[in-house]
């Protein structure tokens, strides 16, 4: 058994989360009260069980009475969004104690996530994740859904991740992080509390795939036709890609990727470890039936700008790396034509130190879509984990607003009067203009 923990902190984390568990449920016929629609005994030959279990039961924990509990934490400093959940339509699939709040938030201040408010609820969390691995018969890694622009995302997140790197260092952590998107902005201080975050939590953590809102907002807009899409829209396509990046953790495929295979292949070097992801096909359920969706053209779709849950120009880049994870109606004879076309482009560009630079993962259980979502049921998908140097570009941004607002020290008393020193402002921001060196590096040629 190789089981993952998902960990899902503050709002955005959570209903991502939510969003995740929603599909899952589908993907694996659960009912939102954690009972399997149909008998398995009617649904294969035992000769078959143990085999399917042994992969469904990476994400979930089966009771004696026949229930699946997600092996999953929801916390938050606040009530508010996890009271969502415990009235919501899956609140008999947690168990009471996976959903932790407390009574005050975080009020977009790193540092009241990270210390005042967050060091009062760290010790009880830790103790429910304890409960969790000692569920588990080989805990693999954990999965951290966060938004590195909130206080309860940023500052608790990070006094998360090095408590876990104490107690289970050798497991792979990887995180799912809402990054603050160009032009479209929920907080004020978001830049202070994402350089701050990135800068306390980029020794603990061993791949962070970013998304932001605006990248997922302009597909929903342009490529589903969503005139003003919800939260719940951007978080089922961000469920998508999770699902897609787990597919191979919760079923069996013909040639699946492990955690630790995904921090092997896509990080060159410890703090090169931000990825962009990608996904495709992105359509509405209008145009499917008019397209002809071959592998060579989702893949080809992967290197397109407009698929990427990050606004950055992989154009302006170098690819050190790409993992190419395939589900549904896939042969691996059409991969390596694929492949082979996207080498052939001169618009891919690979570093050179890096000749081969394709991973693939392939796994024959096709995408499911919620009824009555914005996405149309299709045959076969991928999600493309790309590490490119292009996303300096998303760094360099947020650099430069948290450099305006640092150099008039604006709103800087809100996180001194709980407890943090000036200093540590400085200290993140050489650590991410190191970060923008260390990428810059990377893309030079020998």
């Amino acid at each position: 058994m190789r089981e993952c923990l998902s960990i899902h902190i503050g709002q955005a984390g959570i209903q991502i989360g939510d969003a995740c568990w929603e599909l899952y449920c589908l993907e694996h016929g659960i009912q939102p009260d954690g009972v399997v629609l149909n008998s398995k005994k009617d649904q294969l030959e035992n000769a078959n069980m143990e085999h399917i279990d042994a992969s469904f039961n990476t994400f979930f924990c089966e009771t004696s009475t026949g229930k699946h509990v997600p092996r999953a934490l929801f916390m938050d400093l606040e009530p508010t969004v996890i009271d969502g959940i415990r009235a919501g339509p899956r609140r008999a699939l947690f168990h009471p104690e996976q959903l932790v709040s407390g009574k005050e938030d975080a009020a977009n201040n790193y540092a009241r996530g990270r210390y005042s408010v967050g060091s009062g609820i760290i010790d009880l969390v830790l103790e429910r994740i304890r409960k969790l691995t000692e569920q588990c018969s080989g805990l693999q890694g954990f999965l951290v859904f966060r938004s590195c622009g909130g206080g309860t995302g940023s500052g608790f997140t990070s006094l998360l991740m090095e408590k876990l790197s104490m107690e289970y260092s050798r497991k792979t952590k990887l995180e799912f992080s809402v990054y603050p998107a160009p032009r479209i902005s929920t907080a004020i201080v978001e830049p202070y509390n994402s350089i701050l975050t990135t800068h306390s939590t980029i020794e603990h953590s061993d791949c962070t795939f970013l998304v932001d809102n605006e990248a997922i907002y302009d597909i929903c807009h342009h490529k589903l036709g969503v005139e003003c899409p919800s939260y719940a829209s951007i978080n089922r396509l961000i469920g998508q890609a999770v699902s897609s990046i787990t597919t191979s953790l919760r079923f069996e495929g013909p040639l699946n990727v492990d955690l630790i295979e995904f921090q092997t292949n896509l990080v060159p070097y410890p703090r090169i470890h931000f990825p962009t992801t990608t996904f495709a096909p992105i359509i509405s359920a209008e145009s499917a039936y008019r397209e002809e969706l071959s592998v060579c053209d989702i893949t080809a779709a992967c290197f397109d700008f407009s698929n990427q849950l990050v606004k950055c120009n992989p154009r302006l880049g170098k690819y050190m790396a790409c993992c190419l994870l395939y589900r549904g109606d896939v042969v691996p004879k059409d991969v390596n034509s694929a492949i082979a076309a996207m080498k052939s482009r001169n618009s891919v560009q690979f570093v050179d130190w890096c000749p081969t630079g394709f991973k693939v993962g392939i796994n024959s259980q096709p995408p499911t879509v919620m009824p009555g979502g914005d996405l149309a049921k299709v045959q076969r998908a991928v999600c493309m984990l790309s590490n490119n140097t292009a996303v300096v570009e998303a760094w360099a941004r947020l650099d430069h607003k948290f450099d305006l607002m640092y150099a008039k020290r604006a709103f800087l008393h809100w996180y001194t009067r709980e407890g943090m020193e000036e200093d540590e402002f400085s200290e993140a921001r050489e650590d991410l203009a190191a970060l923008e060196k260390d990428y810059e590096e990377m893309g030079r040629s020998f």
